[in-house]
């Protein structure tokens, strides 16, 4: 880097950017820039949103010293304190085991094999993936998480920071389970959702400090580096266009990319949701090296998910960045929307024909959603407090049982994230995740806004954009069709988790 600064390229290239920047400030578009970005700022810090944001909500304040808070937390931890017990008596014997200690040693670092599973999950091709890799996984880092509990006494499964949505919405997803219309195929919906609260609760609860965090969210975008780079060499061997995901009607319609993943729109959700911590990781590196990977893996990112031409994933993105963005330096605003509105006419013609397809209300991708949505509704009229049970298979099976569908196309899932939680799991299970999502994003944007320290405030914006983005493709897509989609979406959450965990550590210092 001194030797780039140093030479005559760097010099130049130093010189014409303090030209432009000179040149910019003075210029009447700055003038125009800078005085919407104050208004707008004038406007958020006097508004309702900014007080709601900073205020907490009575039960989420009450959860920890709740008694439903207190009997969970004993009843996870019980098999850790009676491991502790087994080592205080044995204490002489375990001390002296090489293999003991090392045991004990692993275990005490769950937050790095998280980070290291969640690379491989990601990384792992579509026809070599079964889902029951990430339960044992999930199910082995448990066993090894104990092994540092049965050591350490001060690390036990964190309840209070998982907060009380999220805990009322894992109830949901057991209670829906015992009723569903497909009683022999959810079971398999369970095992889903049980990898997803391990990997929540494990990832909370070993995430004691932050280099143990950016350890974390390294290992995602890791991941995210590994599945961007394979998208692009898929969309430069050239994909073919499948009728089953694009409108061939359109002329100049192009193969979608999906990477490790067996559909596009898939693989645009992984992009959604893991591209805003690479830029986060980015902000925060302290070494070039670091920058240089977390750099190269939001890039590559973004050049997938624009191969991937995923329509939802766009929008998604695009209003992740807006919120990274106004959280991050409202000011940019103005900047990010004029480079945005004259970036469009330098799109390649596929990107800007798909673009296009949004506002076209013969484009058979987007009509055909419309009697799924209508379906959902009437489930959801007609079984509004309990839905038709936990799956997919079940809400289909509760449709055929009732003749709730008039579509032609053949029916999978419902489209959306909302209809489809809801129908699965009831009124209990829609409420408390909307809630859980919607609780931690407006912690983290307290934490965005508040005096903590400069990688947490960053991380916590990160986790933010990621949210919004996904729960906007939500709308359009059931993010959660593909498991491995949805543990990336939980370990995305877990972050966030532990974004908020370490903030209220730092406040209460």
């Amino acid at each position: 880097m001194e030797v780039l600064q140093s030479s005559m390229i760097g010099t130049l290239l130093l010189a014409v950017w303090r030209l432009g920047e000179r040149i910019y400030e003075n210029s009447v578009l700055a003038l125009i820039f800078r005085a919407a970005a104050n208004g707008w700022g004038r406007m958020w810090h006097g508004s309702k949103v900014v007080n709601v944001i900073h205020r907490n909500g009575t039960l989420p304040g009450a959860w920890r010293f709740s008694v439903v808070c207190r009997a969970l937390a004993v009843l996870l931890n019980l098999p850790l304190i009676l491991l502790h017990w087994v080592y205080e008596k044995g204490r002489a014997l375990f001390e002296n085991s090489v293999a003991a200690q090392l045991a004990f040693a692993m275990g005490e670092q769950t937050n790095v094999a998280v980070a290291w599973l969640m690379t491989v999950i990601l990384m792992i091709p579509y026809k070599q993936w079964s889902n029951t890799y990430s339960l044992v996984g999930f199910v082995l880092l448990t066993m090894l998480f104990a092994l540092g509990a049965m050591h350490r006494k001060s690390l036990r499964f964190d309840v209070a920071a998982l907060g009380p949505y999220a805990v009322f919405f894992a109830a949901a997803v057991f209670i829906a389970f015992s009723y569903s219309a497909a009683p022999d195929d959810s079971p398999r919906f369970l095992m889903f959702h049980i990898t997803c609260m391990l990997c929540v609760l494990l990832t909370v609860s070993s995430v004691e400090r932050l280099e143990q965090l950016i350890r974390l969210i390294a290992g995602g975008v890791m991941g995210l580096l590994g599945v961007s780079v394979y998208g692009i060499v898929q969309g430069i061997q050239g994909v073919k266009v499948d009728a089953m995901l694009t409108d061939l009607s359109n002329e100049n319609a192009a193969g979608r990319v999906y990477s490790m993943f067996d559909n596009p729109n898939a693989f645009a959700h992984v992009l959604v949701l893991l591209i805003p911590l690479g830029i986060g990781l980015m902000l925060v590196s302290k070494s070039w090296m670091g920058r240089l990977f977390a750099a190269a893996s939001a890039l590559t990112g973004i050049v997938s998910l624009g191969l991937t031409y995923s329509r939802a994933g766009w929008i998604g993105f695009a209003i992740a960045m807006l919120i990274f963005v106004f959280l991050w330096r409202k000011k940019l605003i103005p900047i990010l929307i004029f480079l945005c509105a004259a970036g469009i006419p330098l799109l390649p013609d596929t990107i800007t024909s798909r673009l296009m397809t949004i506002f076209d209300t013969s484009d058979t991708s987007t009509t055909s959603r419309f009697p799924l949505y209508q379906a959902g509704l009437r489930l959801i009229k007609s079984s509004p407090i309990l839905g038709a049970g936990l799956g997919t298979e079940a809400v289909k099976q509760y449709i055929s049982e009732n003749d709730l569908y008039s579509g032609t196309a053949y029916l999978v899932h419902l489209h959306d994230i909302f209809l489809e939680v809801w129908a699965e799991t009831g009124l209990l299970g829609i409420v408390t995740f909307v809630a859980a999502v919607l609780h931690q994003f407006k912690n983290v944007c307290g934490i965005a806004a508040s005096r903590c320290p400069y990688t947490l405030r960053i991380m916590a914006m990160a986790c933010a954009a990621s949210l919004t983005g996904i729960m906007v493709c939500g709308v359009a897509d059931y993010i959660w069709h593909y498991p491995r989609v949805m543990l990336v979406f939980w370990f995305v959450f877990a972050v966030t988790l532990s974004v908020i965990k370490l903030a209220r550590k730092q406040e209460s210092m």
